[in-house]
């Protein structure tokens, strides 16, 4: 590679010249698939400042003009779909079939955003419910909060970059968007996307750049708002520097999945063992945990393991695969040190527990001690560990036994258990019938205790970008 294949940063609409530049390697094999240049700090400033300026010009920007943006963007993702796939596929090693699924939501999510930016509504309050409010009424609306930073994650490298971006732009606010260390490719082209669809300067700037310099996100006060998804120590430490700024976390978990004695188990094993083990499990909400009713346990087990070994592994440009690498060889051996420690307190490895470089061979679990790493932390790799209960109650509380809480799944025709879970689990949602890994992009998404605070799903998302204001008229 030379010069001219170094992905610039983009910055007020303009693809910005700097150093270092850092190679991007690809998980499955370590090959170089791309390099990019890194923004310091005087660039990071004049990103900030920039998306300061377009903050006004976008706040400005009337519904129907905000929602031909996002639709002419979900266009140019259609348009630029093979190359997308390709740079995902390349660059975060996911799965082919998966990496086009991710480009297809993509699209759906700034369509939808399209969508809420036209239904952009407030209230009108009676304020005379009191009397002192006699002769008045009160009206609300929603305005754009202002220029927001957005630190992504690498394993969605487009469509979690779309649930920031979309929403800010369907809000009016301008963003400020630093990729993940091993994902910037996807961000910069969704950028040009975006240049592409005639969205001022500074809407988006994209700045791939060093942790240090990245801080400056998080504790400029020009920034109204920080929109953070990875780990929850770093979200959590983040967010202790975050000053006066709104601050919205997803920071993943370990989720559960309970299997009640009435369940379909053809259909339970087959979407926990997709669930635990699609792209390696590497995904927030991947099935971590799963509590199957003592009366079903050998037969869901048996179910569960032929699904597991039905998975293809390997190569992530196979059509076929579900289960490629993990992102990295620190990755892999903390794994493996996570299966080995369970191992050691008891646990039975009823398959997988291997490795070959970083395809990890899918891993189930069973009699995991409860303070294992597999069961207690958040995994974010192909393993499940599988226990029985008797109890429902006790199936709930176990659950509830995290310092996690993004979703979970349950798996019964028990409409009385089912309200039971929807009110006692201390999560973001309970998905009936399915694993927990469910998501469709509309819906309200995010997490409660060490999970995160607010939500995203395109409306919810544009509702914390922005603010409520009331104006108490007379008439």
């Amino acid at each position: 590679m030379n010069d001219k294949d170094t992905h610039l940063p983009i910055i007020g609409g303009r693809s910005i010249a700097c150093s270092p530049v850092r190679e991007i390697l690809s998980p499955w094999d370590g090959s170089v698939v791309g390099k990019v240049a890194l923004a310091g700090s005087s660039e990071i400033d004049t990103s900030i400042a920039s998306v300061s300026e377009a903050a006004s010009s976008m706040a400005k920007a009337p519904a129907w003009q905000r929602a031909a943006w996002l639709e002419a963007i979900a266009s140019g993702v259609g348009r630029h779909e093979q190359a997308l796939i390709k740079t995902i596929l390349a660059e975060a090693g996911k799965p082919l079939k998966l990496a086009r699924l991710e480009v297809q939501r993509a699209k759906q999510t700034f369509s939808l955003a399209a969508e809420e930016a036209r239904r952009l509504d407030g209230e009108v309050i009676p304020l005379d419910a009191v009397s002192a409010g006699e002769g008045r009424v009160g009206l609300v609306r929603r305005f754009p909060l202002g220029p927001i930073a957005a630190i992504t994650p690498f394993n969605f490298p487009l469509n979690l970059v779309a649930h920031k971006v979309a929403p800010a732009i369907a809000a009016g606010c301008s963003i400020l968007v630093k990729p993940a260390d091993q994902t910037p490719l996807t961000a910069l082209l969704l950028a040009r996307i975006l240049l592409e669809a005639g969205l001022p300067p500074g809407a988006m700037d994209v700045t791939p750049c060093e942790v240090a310099d990245a801080m400056a996100l998080v504790e400029d006060d020009r920034l109204r708002a920080l929109s953070f998804t990875g780990s929850a120590k770093v979200g959590w430490e983040l967010k202790a520097k975050a000053g006066r700024k709104r601050v919205l976390l997803e920071l993943g978990g370990n989720a559960a999945a309970i299997v009640h004695h009435d369940a379909n188990l053809d259909e339970a094993a087959k979407r926990c063992a997709a669930g635990a083990f699609a792209y390696a499990g590497q995904v927030c909400i991947s099935v971590q945990r799963i509590l199957v009713h003592a009366s079903r346990g050998d037969e869901f087990m048996e179910k569960l393991l032929a699904e597991s070994r039905a998975l293809p592994v390997g190569d992530p440009s196979d059509p076929e695969v579900m289960v490629g690498p993990v992102r990295s060889d620190a990755d892999a051996e903390r794994i493996m040190t996570w299966i080995e420690e369970a191992r050691s307190k008891g646990a039975s490895v009823l398959m997988g527990g291997s490795r070959d470089s970083r395809v990890m061979a899918p891993t189930v679990l069973s009699e995991v001690d409860p303070s294992c790493s597999v069961w207690a932390e958040e995994v974010f790799g192909p393993v499940v560990a599988v226990a029985t209960y008797d109890d429902e109650e006790d199936a709930l509380n176990r659950v509830n036994d995290s310092t996690y809480g993004l979703q979970a799944g349950i798996f019964t025709r028990d409409i009385g258990l089912l309200t039971r879970a929807w009110n006692e689990l201390e999560v973001g949602a309970i998905i009936h019938d399915d694993a927990p890994s469910f998501r469709v992009d509309h819906m309200p998404y995010g997490g409660v205790k060490g999970s995160g605070i607010g939500r995203e799903g395109v409306r919810y998302a544009i509702e914390e970008m922005t603010e409520m204001r009331l104006l108490a008229m007379r008439g």
